[in-house]
């Protein structure tokens, strides 16, 4: 009877061909993995058996053990040897002789009368089957491992078994052995290059990946929505390994993934699907755009996480085994990460994973490295300038402050809250307003009825425009407002906590710029704390300047309310005037004279007449000894100040006024009897060698006319002090002389 036909149908020619390709991919990765662990296993075996084979060449055999003989033995040889020969009988004798001649007279056990030769072979048959027989392993203990060698064979005492201690390698060094011995091999079967050859061979492959790089960057371009796996195409050159040209393939092609994806990232947050949506039935061009997205959003985060990895492999010099880039080469992969990742926090604010990009970027603007720091906090200034609505700057504040506080306030202090304080306008409203059609137009060209429903459709546009402006405004307002209550909170944490902080200098002249949009309910707590400040004796002399100018931007916007008399401020100014420096041009000259212009010009009515003419005489004295950009700054704000106090002229002439003499290092300007001394210091100005200089100290002599022979021109009389010292710009030419450039030659 034959045997049961098998059911199992041969697959048919047609049916191979529907097999998918997945699985023909599938086959050939298990062949190639299994492929790889046979080859591995083939090489841990053959490194062990080298391993023992060199371990049995260095061993010394044992020497065979000798006994020693008993003196009982030795004495009973002596007695045998002493007997004479005569005493044994001849059949004895030759009986022994004939025993001597046999081979086996030494190893026969006399004993047995068996066949020699036969038992001979037996016994070492039966030792050989015994030895088979034992098991490989012996007992091991747990801290020594034993490797069991070839056994020795010896005369007496048969099969000896030998073995040795395993000596305990690393895995490591294991691993780092095998990739040595790959690598030599390697280098054996690759044929050895010259300088040239090499730099050819490398230029060669540069070319290649570049054009790579170029047609995938180019086809996503082109169809973003089709083109979306071409993405991670690109994304896996990240992980270029050929050590050749693996620096600058990564570089290439982080840039070039920075600026694809500034390309293709849509206006708008992606957020990810619910259950219901992806259940439901969709369009055939809204499931295509789903893909999209999904895919855009995912690749996108593994880019940034690729960044961030490099930029802690840098930070931790972190190399991995058998990695293709060298530690040295860290630092420029890094930098090319930090202004990738600055990049995309400055153009895609609104997109997903920024708040990972702020975490990323925050710490980095306190790094070691200047051009690191620096890098970063130019992008977190860009982005705080242009954030119209103001999410990102709140995100970005929010951090800071985080990141500020874990550290103690021990960061360096960079200016970078100054441009999220100002509101800025909308683009909105700066935009060209549509233009409406006049009623002539519309009696032209549009009948009846389209008149009917323009106007109508004119109504229902106003309507949804003022509903959607007031509701983004509103919104704004929040956000800005909640961002400068974090700002002014950090400033407030370090003004009364970290009084010795390096960052004491940034708050007080963040403080002194944005004092007007501080809350009235802190006004009274900051003037005691800012008090105190000045009074400690801590501060340098710029510091405690920015603190008077705070103190007057407070008590000149809304702390005119507030009954608060700075007589203090007014005297530490007056008494500290003529610290500043006079042998190198100083930037604090220009926070002198807007104190000045708070103090007195805009709190006129709160000013004392012998107050006012102190600061001006003071000023004149002060001017002597700066420089020129610093002496045209003073005398403008001299002329400012005896426009607003008029009677500030009698320092002009020489006739006393009234009982006292000036006291001139009297640091109170109430009691220091200013109204009886004169400004000569103006007729040793109008000799002084710069032009502006002399024209203003003869415009002051004159008593600051308006108009007239001695009045100014228009370029210089409508500038204010701040902005002259600032402007005029000094050099030495040829002859020696100094020219001013900027309003007068």
């Amino acid at each position: 009877m034959s045997p049961p036909r098998s059911k199992k149908r041969k697959p048919s020619f047609r049916r191979l061909l529907k097999t998918s390709n997945v699985k023909l991919e599938n086959k050939l990765k298990n062949r190639q993995f299994k492929k790889e662990s046979t080859d591995k296993k083939h090489r841990k075996e053959q490194k062990k058996l080298r391993a023992a084979l060199k371990d049995a060449a260095l061993k010394t055999p044992l020497p065979m053990e000798r006994y020693k003989k008993r003196p009982e033995d030795e004495e009973e040889e002596e007695f045998v040897e002493s007997l004479p020969m005569d005493m044994m009988d001849e059949d004895d004798l030759e009986q022994i002789k004939a025993m001597a001649q046999k081979a086996s007279f030494l190893t026969r056990d006399l004993s047995s009368s068996g066949p020699v030769h036969a038992k001979k072979r037996k016994s070492e048959q039966q030792g050989l089957e015994n030895y088979e027989k034992m098991p490989r392993k012996m007992h091991q203990t747990e801290e020594k491992e034993v490797i069991h060698l070839l056994p020795i064979k010896d005369k007496i005492r048969g099969l000896i078994p030998q073995s040795m201690e395993k000596p305990v390698v690393p895995k490591e060094n294991e691993e780092e052995d095998e990739a040595d011995a790959l690598t030599e091999d390697e280098a054996e079967a690759r044929p050895a290059l010259t300088a040239q050859e090499q730099l050819k061979v490398r230029t060669q492959k540069l070319i290649d990946r570049k054009l790579r790089i170029a047609s995938l960057g180019s086809d996503i371009l082109s169809e973003p929505t089709t083109n979306i796996k071409k993405l991670k195409e690109l994304r896996a050159m990240l992980m270029e390994t050929d050590p050749c040209v693996a620096v600058t393939v990564r570089k290439l092609v982080m840039v070039s993934l920075m600026e694809v994806f500034k390309d293709i990232v849509p206006s708008y947050r992606i957020r990810p699907l619910t259950e219901t949506e992806k259940a439901s039935k969709v369009k055939k061009e809204t499931q295509q755009l789903r893909e999209f997205e999904e895919g855009l959003v995912s690749q996108y985060k593994f880019y940034l996480e690729n960044l961030e990895q490099t930029v802690k492999d840098w930070k931790q010099k972190k190399r991995k085994r058998r990695e293709s880039v060298s530690l040295q080469s860290y630092k420029g992969l890094a930098e090319v990460a930090i202004r990738c990742i600055c990049e995309l926090l400055v153009a895609l604010p609104h997109f997903n994973f920024h708040n990972n990009i702020i975490v990323m970027v925050v710490p980095l603007m306190n790094d070691s490295i200047k051009r690191v720091s620096d890098m970063c906090c130019e992008a977190v200034k860009k982005l705080l300038k242009q954030d119209k609505p103001g999410q990102a700057s709140l995100g970005t504040v929010k951090v800071i402050s985080g990141f500020v506080k874990s550290r103690n306030y021990d960061v360096r202090p960079e200016k970078t809250f100054w441009c999220s304080a100002e509101l800025k306008k909308d683009t909105d409203d700066t935009a060209p307003k549509k233009k409406v059609m006049k009623y002539k137009d519309k009696q032209k060209t549009l009948s009846r009825m389209q008149r009917k429903w323009k106007k109508a459709e004119e109504k229902l546009e106003k309507e949804l425009l003022e509903a959607d402006a007031s509701e983004s405004k509103d919104k704004k307002i929040k956000l800005h407002t909640e961002t400068l209550n974090i700002v002014f909170l950090i400033y407030f944490r370090i003004l009364k906590k970290a009084e010795k902080s390096i960052l004491l200098s940034s708050v007080l002249e963040g403080l002194a710029k944005f004092a007007h949009l501080i809350n009235l309910e802190f006004f009274d707590d900051l003037l005691n704390v800012l008090q105190h400040h000045i009074q400690s004796g801590d501060l340098t002399y710029r510091e405690s300047l920015h603190c008077i100018q705070t103190a007057f931007n407070i008590l000149s916007g809304q702390g005119d309310v507030l009954n608060i008399d700075p007589l203090k401020f007014y005297t530490h100014l007056y008494k500290t005037l003529l610290k500043l420096n006079a042998g190198a041009s100083n930037d604090d000259i220009s926070i002198v004279l807007r104190c000045l212009d708070v103090m007195l010009t805009k709190r006129r009515k709160q000013v004392t007449l012998q107050r006012a003419l102190a600061f001006v005489k003071r000023l004149s004295t002060l001017s002597l000894h700066t420089l020129p950009n610093a002496t045209v700054g003073i005398l403008a704000s001299n002329r400012t100040l005896m426009h607003t106090f008029p009677k500030c002229d009698i320092l002009l002439d020489n006739e006393a006024q009234g009982s006292g003499v000036y006291l001139p290092e009297l640091d109170e300007p109430e009691y220091c009897c200013p109204q009886n001394t004169a400004m000569w210091e103006l007729h040793t100005l109008k000799k002084h060698y710069h032009p502006v200089v002399r024209r203003f100290a003869t415009h002051l002599c004159a008593g600051a006319p308006s108009e007239g022979s001695g009045a100014l021109n228009v370029q210089l009389a409508r500038r204010p002090g701040y902005f002259l010292s600032q402007s005029v710009a000094f050099w030495n030419d040829s002859v020696g002389r100094l020219i001013w450039r900027g309003i007068d030659s």
